[in-house]
C-alpha cells in the first residue's frame, strides 16, 4: 500500500454544509489522513473542533495564514490542502498554498472572476503542483459511465443536452437574515452570480464533462424572485458547444418541492441517456428504436472508469461522500505519480471555463439575454 498523504482542511468546520462530506471522502480509501486544519472563521471554535477530530494542538490553526506558516517548513507537512471556504476567499488561499508548493483541491467556483481564474491557473502551472476543483458530482459511477458511453460513440453525435440543478431551500423571504444564505446573494462575497455560481455550475460543468465539449457561446436570463436580493435565485441558459451540441440549463434556489434537482439528459443520433443525482444508482439508456433499459451502478458490464468508481455490490446505495472519495482517490494517484494533469479529474482549466461561463451569463442577463461568445 502506498504511503498515506497528510491532508489539511481550510474551512469545513462543525457547522459547514460540506465539511463532513470532505472528511469522509478523504479518509475512505486510506489515501489521506487529516493532519492539520484551520476550520472556522472563529479561531477558538475552529481549534476546539480540530481537537475533536484528532488534530494535534500545534496543527489546529486559528486562521489559514497561520496554517500556511506552520506547515510550510515542517518535514511532515501536509501534501494536500482542501479549500472549503466562501467564494471570495478561494483565490487568495489557493494562490498562497500553491506558491508554497502544496497541492490544492478548491471548492467551486474556483474563483469569483475570470481574471483570478486565469491567474490561478498560471500559478498552478508555474508551481508544478496539482490544482483540482471540487466538481464532486463527476465522481458518481454512472456519470462516469455516461461519459464513457459518449466517448465510445454509443450515442453517436450528441445533439442536445438538458441539465438542471434546481432546489427550493432559498425560497422563503423570511430567511433573508440567515448568514448561511445571506452571503450567497452578496456580490462582495459571491461575485457576479448566486445560484448559477453556487448550484448551476455543477450541472453546467457536467455537460462538458460528459460530452467532452466546451462552451462557444451562451445566452442567459436571471431572475431574483425573492425581493431584496442583489443576485439571481433562478437562471436559464441556452448554450452552444464546440462539437455542435446544443445545451439547455435551468438552475434555481426557489423551486419549492425540489429537494436537490441535479439531473442531466443527453440526446444523440443513436440514443439517449438520463441520470438524476437523487437516484444515482440508475442510468436510463434508450437506443434508437428500442425500449428504455436501466444501467445499474455496480453492474459487471460497466465501462472500466465507472466500474472502478463503484465500491459496493450492485443494488446498494453509495452516495455523495463516495462520489467525492473518487476524486480524492484520483488526486492521491496523481500525487503519487507526479502528475498535474490526470485524465478525468476536474482541474484548473475546468474552473477557468466555468468562471468564463458565469461571467458571460451575468453579462448576457444584464443585456436581456444577448448571446455572448466565450
Amino acid at each position: 500500500m502506498r504511503n498515506v498523504i497528510g491532508w489539511g482542511l481550510i474551512g469545513g468546520g462543525e457547522d459547514s454544509q460540506i465539511g463532513e462530506a470532505h472528511r469522509i471522502a478523504a479518509r475512505l480509501d486510506n489515501c489521506f489522513a487529516l493532519a492539520a486544519g484551520a476550520l472556522d472563521i472563529d479561531p477558538q471554535r475552529g481549534r476546539a473542533f480540530a481537537g475533536e477530530l484528532g488534530i494535534a494542538p500545534e496543527r489546529a490553526y486559528g486562521a489559514w495564514r497561520d496554517m500556511l506558516a506552520g506547515e510550510r517548513d515542517r518535514p511532515d507537512r501536509v501534501g494536500l490542502v482542501t479549500v472549503a471556504t466562501p467564494n471570495a476567499t478561494h483565490f487568495e488561499i489557493s494562490k498562497a498554498f500553491l506558491k508554497a508548493g502544496f497541492h490544492v483541491l478548491v471548492e467551486k467556483p474556483m474563483t469569483m472572476t475570470v481574471g483570478e481564474a486565469e491567474a490561478l491557473q498560471a500559478i498552478a502551472q508555474k508551481s508544478g503542483r496539482l490544482l483540482a476543483v471540487n466538481f464532486g458530482y463527476t465522481g458518481y459511477p454512472l456519470v462516469r459511465q455516461a461519459r464513457a458511453m459518449v466517448q465510445e460513440g454509443d450515442l453517436g453525435a450528441i445533439r442536445i443536452v438538458v441539465a438542471e440543478f434546481a432546489h427550493g431551500f432559498h425560497a422563503d423571504a423570511a430567511d433573508a437574515g440567515n448568514p448561511r444564505l445571506r452571503w450567497r446573494y452578496d456580490p462582495a462575497q459571491a461575485g457576479a452570480s448566486a445560484v448559477l455560481a453556487d448550484a448551476g455550475i455543477h450541472a453546467l460543468h457536467m455537460i462538458g464533462y460528459v460530452t467532452g465539449q466546451t462552451i462557444t457561446r451562451l445566452s442567459a436570463h436571471f431572475q431574483s424572485c425573492v425581493e431584496g436580493r442583489q443576485l439571481e435565485d433562478d437562471a436559464l441558459l441556452a448554450l452552444d458547444y464546440s462539437g455542435g451540441t446544443t445545451g439547455r440549463l435551468w438552475t434555481s434556489a426557489v423551486a419549492v418541492g425540489q429537494m436537490h434537482g441535479l439531473s442531466i439528459r443527453i440526446f444523440g443520433e443513436k440514443g439517449g441517456l438520463r441520470w438524476h443525482q437523487e437516484q444515482p444508482n440508475q442510468l436510463f439508456w434508450t437506443k434508437l428504436g428500442e425500449a428504455t433499459r436501466i444501467v445499474e451502478r455496480g453492474d459487471a458490464k460497466l465501462y472500466p472508469d465507472a466500474a472502478a468508481a463503484s465500491r459496493l455490490a450492485i443494488g446498494h446505495t453509495e452516495g455523495l461522500p463516495v462520489a467525492f472519495a473518487n476524486l480524492y482517490r484520483d488526486i492521491a494517484a496523481a500525487i503519487h505519480a507526479g502528475s498535474t494533469a490526470p485524465q478525468g479529474l476536474p482541474l484548473a482549466a475546468d474552473g477557468l471555463e466555468m468562471a468564463r461561463a458565469v461571467d458571460a451569463a451575468a453579462r448576457s442577463a444584464a443585456e436581456d439575454g444577448r448571446w455572448m461568445a466565450l
